[in-house]
């Protein structure tokens, strides 16, 4: 739990770093993403402090959808999806602020945490049931 707790706020703070110091202005993708990872912090704090693993059955969901939208932010980045209109908002999904070694962008980065917390708390859930 530790450690899940640990990922969700390194994510945490890195989207926050990137909004507020950067001036990076977040997508609506992104906006969902956040709305999904944030209340991870928190919940999953909770649980680490508690040492209370019944509380995987409600992180894997949101950690599951969260990895879903991040993968389809990807996919729209890398041009497999093309956004229509104004859709995505004052600030087009396809955006791409940071492009670490040509491939690493912050959807990729929420992306590998959602996985990592999806794995982590299945994980979690097999040795606790």
């Amino acid at each position: 739990m530790h450690i899940s707790w640990l990922v969700a706020l390194v994510a945490t703070l890195g989207s926050l770093y990137f909004s507020e110091i950067l001036h990076y202005a977040p997508c609506k993708l992104c906006w969902y993403q956040r709305i999904l990872m944030y209340p991870l912090v928190v919940i999953l704090g909770i649980a680490s402090v508690r040492r209370d693993y019944k509380l995987t059955i409600y992180v894997l969901p949101l950690t599951i959808w969260g990895a879903c939208i991040s993968i389809y932010h990807v996919l729209l980045q890398m041009g497999v999806f093309k956004e229509t209109g104004t859709g995505c908002g004052p600030i087009a999904c396809d955006t791409d602020y940071l492009n670490w070694l040509g491939f690493i962008t912050i959807p990729m980065l929420a992306g590998t945490a959602f996985i990592l917390l999806t794995v982590l708390q299945y994980l979690t859930y097999r040795a606790t049931k």
